[in-house]
């Protein structure tokens, strides 16, 4: 099988899979819709009574941090498998990159970034 086989293969694939379920949606859903499976509810907060408590920005700028350090633990695991096939020059780019990770994270830190008031 070639490679165009193999992704055209894939898309067929992931275009029924996602059918399937837009059409299973429908069968799975509650039977009778009633005014308090309507209303929306969000993080464990009811919005019956209107707009709840507003998060300030802050909580989101940590949240996005915390998003930002996962991804760059992802990043140092496939380095950390491979790392004698990368030699010297692996390690120095990853040497690197944490260092600009840890410059990044020291500015955050002076500015008051990660402070939860």
């Amino acid at each position: 099988m070639t490679h165009s086989h193999a992704v055209v293969l894939y898309l067929a694939v992931a275009f029924v899979v996602v059918l399937a379920v837009t059409a299973g949606i429908g069968r799975l859903r509650a039977a009778r819709r009633t005014a308090t499976k309507l209303s929306s509810y969000e993080c464990g907060v009811s919005t019956e009574r209107g707009v709840g408590p507003r998060f300030p920005v802050r909580f989101y700028v940590i949240a996005m941090l915390f998003v930002v350090l996962d991804v760059e633990a992802i990043a140092f695991y496939p380095w950390g498998v491979h790392l004698r096939a990368l030699g010297g020059r692996g390690a120095l780019d990853m040497a690197i990159f944490a260092v600009v990770i840890a410059v990044g994270y020291a500015y955050v830190w002076k500015k008051g970034g990660l402070d939860w008031r």
